[in-house]
């Protein structure tokens, strides 16, 4: 299924923010959309928000697979305004993009820096097409690699999937040595929703309060940038 960015931020913005909750929440309101962008697989959207935080980590997996051909594709989830701040907000010569997806951020910032892309499935011709870059399957929630590894830790449009958040935190400030960024959509939290998020982030204060305390040795901002909040962490 191919949307355009803008047109998924209308779509939002009309559902999100001009229907009632009442209605919002109503599986029987939300039965005719979900029929007619899911077909057979609009019960697995109905049901997600209910068994996802019981599943086991094969059991996720299983359920992005069984949706992929209904998922939105397009290159990258990045607004304009999000890859340019990305762009201008590289710290050292390292970059880990965690969650890479089909690699759009690794390979425009490999033209600058020495970059590693994970995701949970790597496909084997994204490293044959870009040899400049390291792949690497890995899960969020359990990094393979060593503390402090990459001078910028890059994390998009991925948080509000996670079953486990403070473990995948966890795990992105381990191995971030200067810099981690992260960028999740701005969204209300709704019982049926277009997507298979398990969290939701209307305020910035709604982010900051996930992230929690930094600690002494740490500054951090968010900002928003479109339909999205850029926050940025440095160590120091």
């Amino acid at each position: 299924m191919k949307i355009s960015r803008n047109l998924t931020f209308f779509i939002r913005f009309i559902f999100d923010q001009l229907i009632p909750p009442c209605l919002r929440d109503s599986r029987w309101f939300m039965w005719l959309p979900f029929k007619l962008l899911f077909g057979k697989k609009a019960d697995v959207f109905f049901n997600f928000k209910e068994i996802a935080p019981i599943l086991s980590e094969k059991e996720f997996c299983r359920i992005y697979k069984e949706t992929a051909s209904v998922h939105i594709q397009r290159e990258t989830d990045l607004n304009q305004e999000c890859l340019e701040v990305i762009d201008n907000s590289i710290l050292g010569n390292t970059v880990l993009d965690i969650a890479c997806g089909r690699g759009y951020l690794a390979k425009r910032l490999a033209e600058k820096y020495r970059v590693t892309g994970a995701d949970i499935i790597i496909d084997s011709a994204l490293q044959a097409e870009n040899p400049n870059i390291k792949f690497k399957e890995a899960q969020l929630a359990n990094l393979p690699f060593k503390d402090d590894e990459f001078d910028t830790v890059i994390c998009t449009h991925t948080l509000e999937h996670v079953q486990n958040i403070q473990k995948a935190i966890f795990e992105l400030r381990r191995v971030a040595r200067q810099r981690l960024i992260i960028v999740v959509p701005k969204q209300r939290p709704y019982r049926y929703t277009f997507d298979l998020h398990l969290h939701f982030f209307p305020y910035a204060g709604s982010l900051l309060m996930v992230m929690g305390a930094t600690g002494k040795n740490v500054i951090a901002k968010c900002i928003q940038l479109k339909g999205d909040w850029f926050y940025l962490e440095d160590k120091f």
